[in-house]
């Protein structure tokens, strides 16, 4: 385990880099948006996930790489939240129409404290004031990444509120198993246990709809590549996929495979959907990467355990409403293996 101050927040408040190690894996992770800046499998000579170089670049470039988002993921159309018949207005940082990410200063980019370190573990914790990007209630999360035996990164999400509010918590990471994102990812062998899917309109928010996967560009039922053209042009995956109508015990919900490196991802999660974002917008920024080199589109591949988008919205969603007599409790765990 060490500790290192890897740059300062646009504040100034420093931002600190914690290294850990376990079951044959190392894992960089900052304190700014709890972020897994680098995440390396013995063995194998490149990272497993796309990060920066320099801290500076995550707060100017960053596409929430390696963040745990909150305190809701993903988009809420026209920034309305309406909750036990009240309707707040929350702030419209995407497309200057929709909520995305819990806001510009969601927990996906602010610093989180330290609570608990180890050789193998950190935990840390954030308290998104009752107002803040216009959602109710003072919510606090706390974050622990342990790395178990036989290659497994856990994430650990806990929040409790003093308020009814929204809670819809997720780990963003963008994987790529062959060479850390030097090259494109579509090659990548992808198996999502989800019988429906949720369409999404021009501005990738649910259109409402639940649709079942068979017959689509959206079936992973059984293990394919993510390369799939339609007129020329690769299909956007950035979808929620629908894997239960409510959380969960622990089970795995999708694998990937590097065909050239052997390298497999398992994902196991207690959450009722998973996103599955393929990074076709990541392109075009000017921030060097782990790789040495700027990331391309389809770099990487997201696997966002969450409940379902923009649920208050759509009763028949599982909801993500969360109050002061409950806790919110995740587990997700990424688990590799190199055949």
């Amino acid at each position: 385990m060490e500790t290192e101050i890897f740059g300062h927040a646009p504040s100034g408040e420093p931002v600190h880099r914690i290294t850990i190690s376990g079951g044959g894996l190392t894992a960089k992770v900052l304190t700014w948006g709890a972020v897994i800046q680098d995440l390396r499998l013995k063995g194998h000579e490149h990272p497993l996930v796309l990060g920066y170089r320099n801290f500076e670049d995550y707060p100017a470039y960053s596409p929430y790489l390696g963040a745990t988002i909150g305190r809701s993921i993903n988009r809420i159309r026209n920034g309305e939240l309406v909750l036990d018949g009240a309707t707040f207005e929350l702030e419209k940082n995407f497309k200057g129409l929709h909520n995305i990410h819990g806001g510009s200063t969601g927990a996906g980019k602010r610093v989180w404290q330290v609570v608990a370190v180890g050789p193998d573990y950190v935990t840390l914790t954030i308290t998104l004031a009752d107002g803040e990007c216009g959602f109710p209630g003072n919510l606090t999360i706390t974050c622990t990444y342990m790395l178990e035996a036989k290659g497994t990164l856990v994430v650990r999400l806990d929040s409790v509120t003093d308020k009814p509010t929204i809670c819809n918590l997720a780990h963003h990471s963008y994987f790529n198993l062959e060479d850390g994102g030097a090259t494109d990812a579509l090659d990548h062998e992808v198996m999502i246990a989800a019988d429906a899917f949720l369409p999404v309109d021009a501005d990738l928010l649910p259109d409402g709809r639940v649709v079942p996967v068979a017959g689509t560009s959206h079936d992973f039922r059984v293990a394919r590549p993510v390369r799939m053209e339609q007129d020329g042009r690769q299909i956007v995956y950035d979808n929620n996929f629908c894997l239960s109508s409510q959380r969960q015990p622990l089970r795995q919900v999708a694998s990937v495979r590097g065909p050239r490196s052997g390298i497999e991802m398992s994902v196991l999660t207690t959450e009722p959907g998973v996103q599955f974002y393929a990074a076709n917008t990541l392109g075009g920024r000017p921030p060097i990467g782990l790789t040495g080199q700027p990331y391309e589109n389809y770099a990487g591949l997201c696997f966002e355990a969450q409940s379902w988008p923009d649920a208050t919205h759509y009763p028949y969603f599982p909801q993500a409403v969360l109050r002061p007599d409950q806790a919110y409790r995740q587990m997700t765990k990424y688990s590799f293996r190199q055949n």
